[in-house]
């Protein structure tokens, strides 16, 4: 039974395109085979404070354009009507978040159960903040749906032992061969209420 429901930030519950990966891997000379923040771990301490001054002014100015995904809004607030706490996990930072999140208008961070971002837990696809927000919303890892849109979201959904549903957002599926298969895909956000079952009485 899935008790609570955990998403991904950036293209999951934001639309696709706010934030720029490309151009923040040009600013910080990241090669595109590397993920960004593992990328800026591995530098010495002076060029890794600079770099992550560098991420966090781009995250905020993809902030100030991010909007909420289709169906977003209509599906946290269905969630809330049936009593299935929600969260977040994502690799930003906190300040872009919670700036991203006075975009949604009927839903605000006081209506997530929890907010995890990499201040609080190392990224995804690292399972520890999967199963932070399980200890924090009191609930099983393993009744947790995980939703995201990029393989580490599903990587550390199956890592932590949760159920993840694969948002594709219209686009085709991409893989590396040995990535765990979702236990869903769904294309829009509104398709996780024919798989989410409201809590009984």
């Amino acid at each position: 039974m899935i008790r609570a429901v955990l998403f991904d930030f950036d293209g999951t519950l934001t639309a696709p395109g706010a934030i720029d990966f490309q151009a923040i891997r040009l600013r910080l000379c990241c090669p595109s085979d590397q993920p960004i923040l593992e990328y800026i771990d591995r530098l010495d301490p002076q060029d890794q404070h600079r770099a992550l001054d560098i991420l966090e002014a781009m995250e905020l100015e993809a902030a100030r354009r991010s909007r909420p995904n289709t169906g977003a809004l209509e599906l946290l607030l269905w969630l809330k009507h049936i009593r299935i706490p929600f969260g977040l996990l994502t690799r930003n930072g906190p300040n872009s978040v919670y700036l991203t999140l006075t975009t949604f208008k009927e839903i605000s961070a006081r209506d997530f159960g929890v907010i995890v971002t990499r201040a609080e837990a190392p990224p995804k696809p690292d399972p520890a903040g999967v199963l932070l927000a399980a200890a924090r919303l009191s609930v099983d890892p393993r009744e947790i749906l995980f939703v995201g849109d990029y393989r580490f979201d599903v990587i550390a959904g199956h890592r932590a032992g949760s159920l993840t549903a694969f948002l594709s957002n219209g686009k085709p599926l991409s893989w590396i061969p040995g990535d765990p298969e979702p236990h869903y895909t769904i294309h829009r956000l509104l398709e996780l209420k024919s798989i989410i079952r409201p809590r009984p009485d």
